[in-house]
């Protein structure tokens, strides 16, 4: 069972970090259904599901965020503002989680997911075409090529504030929303993107799990198994990113949210 887990979160780090999601997304579908099928596992709860799922974050997004920040890869500036609202969000979202019966929420959430991986298949603007007129200017140049975006410091906080609170409730991360919201409103690099969310998953995961470690909710004893195959897996998924063109990380973010789109229908149909 513990080599399992190890793989597990191996895996799931893997390809969260690719993506910038962190994990969860697929951490926390996959315990449920060992939960439901599979005696050793007869430990597994929805709070506990959560609680680990954000405490494996912080491994995840400790590995990623170090490999990224050492290609120059990850904007700080703008990763800090999203930690402003993220992690009161996330606070309070990890604290509203045992009032929720969440199936209705999931199906909605599900729903909307797939209707942000079709968004990317609209055209949009060139990188010199800057979609807010005021804001928080930033230049960043990835692979040799410099990219102009920008964001108002309250667009940044409401949408960081929203997106940590669905993280905290759900327990499913979130890059999920994050990471598209930068590339189709801010016009952020897909690259950039995906690097300045595992930056702030690392440090919202903290905030997030350390309330559903008071509250009770994180089963140490088999917590700690994902941790290591969680913290290699964001490694290599860091390094895997830096080989893919931006389009290919796009495609590889469509399906994702495809997949998990798929995935909450069903947990909310269930």
């Amino acid at each position: 069972m513990f080599f399992v887990m190890f793989i597990i979160g191996l895996i799931t780090a893997l390809v969260g970090s690719i993506a910038g999601l962190g994990g969860g997304v697929i951490l926390v579908p996959v315990l449920l259904f060992l939960g439901d099928f599979y005696s050793s596992f007869d430990w597994v709860n929805p709070q506990s599901i959560v609680g680990i799922s954000l405490v494996v974050m912080i491994f995840t997004g400790m590995s990623s965020a170090i490999s990224y920040m050492k290609h120059q890869r990850v904007d700080k500036k703008i990763g800090f503002v999203f930690l402003y609202g993220s992690i009161p969000g996330g606070i309070l979202g990890s604290w509203l989680n045992q009032f929720f019966k969440t199936d209705g929420f999931s199906l909605f959430f599900g729903v909307m997911m797939i209707i942000v991986s079709l968004l990317f298949f609209i055209p949009r603007r060139t990188s010199g075409s800057l979609l807010f007129k005021t804001g928080i200017e930033r230049k960043k140049t990835v692979d040799g090529k410099t990219y102009t975006y920008r964001m108002p410091f309250i667009i940044g906080l409401i949408l960081s504030f929203s997106v940590g609170m669905l993280s905290g409730l759900l327990g499913i991360g979130g890059g999920s929303l994050m990471v598209p919201a930068m590339i189709l409103l801010l016009n952020i690099p897909p690259h950039i993107a995906t690097a300045t969310s595992m930056f702030m998953i690392f440090f919202a995961s903290i905030s997030s799990s350390a309330t559903h470690v008071i509250l009770g909710h994180v089963e140490w004893a088999h917590t700690i198994w994902f941790i290591p195959g969680a913290y290699l897996g964001g490694t290599l998924g860091a390094r895997i990113n830096r080989h893919l063109n931006g389009q290919a990380v796009e495609w590889f973010l469509r399906v994702l949210l495809v997949l998990i789109g798929i995935r909450l229908i069903w947990q909310g149909l269930g």
